[in-house]
């Protein structure tokens, strides 16, 4: 589905757009429920599968790192009372960035958390609070008017810009990897509450890959 097709209904807040510029709430605020994104990424036994189009990689890095630092800014994705947006790369996306960081074939999801649990904790906090925009649900609609954003993530000083043309990109400090393009199929993940998510097939990179440079292979 492209973004030109989809009718632009009124967005239900300001979009920031440049780093630093706060999201205007929306109006009905106070009426959002506090499911938290967590509860949902957990709803389902957390175990790999078959199914690389869902988001156990994410919901596995999410645990590994509550684990090892308890007081992780990450545990924010369990308070449903704090609003954000995240955006998470599928199974597939993380799949992509192991073979990336290896260069070698990835054939199972638990291979794929393998290869992004040895980039180290720290990395894999850094990476998953660079997919954390804190401030009101940024939702579909409001994405689809966004572009030249750029969003302040919950990593400190880190941001993303949005580009708005066929579909929604995000272009992240990583310009050798492909921009991960958010999943019109999988968005406003637990709409009508304070915190919501959109499905993206790349995962976003504050930083590049050991042995990586910054030679350009994308805009």
């Amino acid at each position: 589905m492209k973004v030109t097709t989809l009718k632009k209904a009124a967005a239900v807040g300001a979009v920031a757009v440049l780093a630093g510029v706060g999201l205007a709430p929306a109006s009905n605020a106070d009426q959002l429920g506090t499911t938290s994104l967590a509860s949902v990424l957990t709803a389902t036994t957390p175990a790999f599968d078959n199914n690389w189009n869902d988001y156990d990689v994410v919901t596995a890095a999410v645990l590994a790192v509550l684990a090892a630092k308890p007081a992780s800014p990450v545990g924010l994705l369990a308070d449903g009372t704090v609003a954000l947006t995240a955006f998470i790369p599928t199974d597939k996306a993380f799949r992509n960035l192991a073979k990336e960081a290896t260069g070698t074939k990835i054939r199972t999801e638990q291979e794929a958390f393998n290869v992004v649990a040895s980039l180290g904790i720290d990395a894999v906090e850094s990476v998953l609070l660079y997919h954390v925009v804190p401030g009101p649900a940024i939702g579909l609609t409001t994405a689809v008017d966004a572009n030249g954003a750029v969003l302040q993530t919950a990593l400190a000083g880190a941001t993303f810009k949005v580009k708005v043309s066929n579909d929604i990109e995000l272009k992240d400090v990583n310009r050798k990897l492909d921009n991960p393009e958010v999943l019109l199929s999988q968005t406003d993940i637990n709409a009508g509450n304070t915190q919501i998510a959109h499905g993206i097939d790349e995962v976003l990179m504050p930083v590049y890959l050991p042995g990586q440079n910054s030679e350009k292979k994308h805009d």
